[in-house]
Parts: structure tokens; sequence; C-alpha cells
């Protein structure tokens, strides 16, 4: 591999953890990163939490960038939340960025059973009380919707270079709250022509913001195979009320309200009918690994400083070879 070559690549993640137990995702990890990804960020939904996987990968491998996409903020306390960040931050020095977003009323108040309210201000408090926490001063601050009281984190020295920190963001007031309070934004379920509007709003407050953008990739050319398993996986997030505005933001009400009237009335085989397959191929990549890098390189060229893939299996694809043929080493 040329190293200048090597060292002029934009930033190219992957998302944590990759399939099978925790444990035995050292030897994937390792390949991945001579494979040319420079990033590794996980999630945090329904499966394994969002911080184990990225402390195992900081002892795996020591060059990856580090990140989480995203922690919901009402989930674990402010305080907590930093104790976290500190933690991966000592365990991966300059390594690690805290993405944190309000994600959904389905995790936040379904499955934990915490109220969702007042998102917004929710995450402007948490950005403010983690930039003073991560320094190590002693926080008592009475914010909107939380109170703090003498709060200091107790690890040593606070983390240098300080955590950057990343706020999940959709339509134009959480955008504007990443770019004017977090390091920049991370953005999901969009298309690469979407990435333009969205990431304009960013960089209107702040030029030089990191935008993250988690990507759903599967490189495999048998369209009828991958369409059916890729639509449904779209419906999932369409239906949840925080995609559904934003959909309606980006101009998409009156070719979704067919799909979101059948959806709400239970016709789910009905609803799947009315995602228009256009929509799908362009929000959930897919085709040959070659079509698929272009498809990536165009989020790029429209505003995304950082895009994470999510190789998804359909198809009967094998995620880690999916990787491996979207890597920058099979595009050398």
């Amino acid at each position: 591999m040329n190293p200048q070559a090597e060292a002029a690549r934009p930033p190219l993640g992957v998302s944590v953890p990759l399939g099978g137990p925790l444990g035995a995702q050292r030897e994937r990890i390792r390949e991945l990163a001579s494979w040319g990804y420079t990033d590794l960020w996980s999630a945090e939904s329904s499966g394994v939490d969002g911080f184990t996987p990225l402390a195992l990968a900081a002892a795996w491998e020591p060059d990856v960038r580090l990140g989480t996409a995203i922690i919901p903020i009402y989930t674990r306390g402010p305080a907590t939340l930093a104790q976290s960040a500190a933690a991966l931050a000592q365990a991966a020095p300059g390594r690690f960025a805290l993405g944190i977003g309000t994600s959904s009323d389905v995790i936040v108040e379904r499955w934990n059973g915490v109220p969702f309210v007042e998102p917004y201000r929710r995450a402007r408090d948490t950005l403010r009380f983690l930039r003073a926490a991560l320094t190590g001063e002693k926080v008592t601050a009475v914010y909107d919707t939380f109170e703090i009281k003498g709060f200091r984190l107790a690890v040593g020295e606070p983390p240098d270079p300080p955590v950057s920190l990343l706020l999940a963001a959709l339509r134009p007031q959480m955008l504007r709250l990443a770019a004017r309070e977090a390091d920049g934004a991370i953005i999901n379920w969009l298309s690469a022509t979407d990435t333009v509007r969205v990431a304009g709003v960013v960089r209107d407050v702040a030029p030089d913001a990191e935008i993250v953008a988690r990507l759903f990739v599967c490189p495999n050319p048998d369209r009828a195979a991958v369409l059916p398993e890729a639509k449904r996986m779209l419906a999932g997030y369409l239906s949840v009320a925080v995609y559904r505005a934003f959909h309606v933001w980006l101009g998409r009400e009156a070719m979704l309200t067919p799909f979101w009237e059948r959806w709400d009335s239970r016709d789910r085989a009905g609803a799947l009918k009315q995602i228009p397959d256009e929509l799908v191929e362009e929000i959930i990549i897919n085709g040959t690994p070659s079509e698929c890098r272009a498809h990536i390189a165009r989020y790029v060229a429209n505003g995304v400083t950082t895009p994470v893939l999510a190789v998804l299996p359909f198809g009967g694809l094998d995620a880690h070879e999916g990787y491996r043929q979207l890597s920058p080493a099979a595009g050398d």
C-alpha cells in the first residue's frame, strides 16, 4: 500500500460490535484495521451496550479511532455518562469521541421506562454538563432538565486531549445545537442528496464541524434478494415518530403518507408495498462493491467527514467479507 495515499485517505469507519460473541472478535477487528478502516463506532439500542465493544477494541487495536453513535442521554445519568467517557478516554488517549443523542420514544419509554420529554433541552443540558465535567471541574448547576450537586470526576487528570462531543441530529433545531454546543453531528437514515441539506445546516453555524454518518450497506448485486429485506429494515425506522418528522422535513410527506396510513392501521404487508424501491436504494446502499463505494463517496462529496459503514448480511452476504470488499485495501 502506498503510504502517501494511505495518509491522504479520509476516515472510514465500521459499526461494532460485529456478529457473534464479543470476546471472539479480536482477529476480525485487527483485519478491519489492516484493510484500511480508521474508525470503530458503536451503537446502543437493544443489543450489547455501547461502551464494552470499544473498551475491547481499545486493547486489541491501538491505532483506530473509537466512537459512540450513539449513547442515549435518557438511559444513563449525566454523571455516569461522564464517567464512561473518561474511562474510554483513558483506555484510548486521544482516540475516543462521545456521540450522544435523544434516541427515540421506543427505546427510551417502551424499553427503558423513562419519560421521553423535552429532548432538545435535555440534549443541550447534557452537552453543557459533559463539557464542564470532562475538564475535571466540580459541577454544581441547575439545568432546565436536571440538577447536578457537586459532581467531580475522580479519575486523576482530565482527558487530554479533550473528548470530542458529538450529537445525533436530524432536523434544523438539533443540527444547529450540534454545531453550537458539540464538536459536530451524527446523522443517519438519509440519502446522499439529503446530506447536502442536512450538512448545510451544521456548516452554516460551524464550518469545520465533524459530520459522522452511519451508512447501511449491502455489497450484494442480487437486488431481488436484497430489496425485500432492506425494505423491512427501513420500514422499522420510517414508522418511528422522530424519523417520520425527519422525512417530512426532507420533503417526503406525499411519498410516505400511504406507507404511514397502512402501517398505522397495522397492515404491515400493505405498508411495505407503499415504500418505493427507489427510496430504499437511495438510503440503504446496495449493488456491486464498486457501486457501493461510489455511492459512499457521494455522501462524502456532499458533506460527510466520517462515513461509518454497517454491512447488512442481506441475500446471504457474509458481513465480514462485505467489509473486505468495501475497504480501502480492496479499492487499491
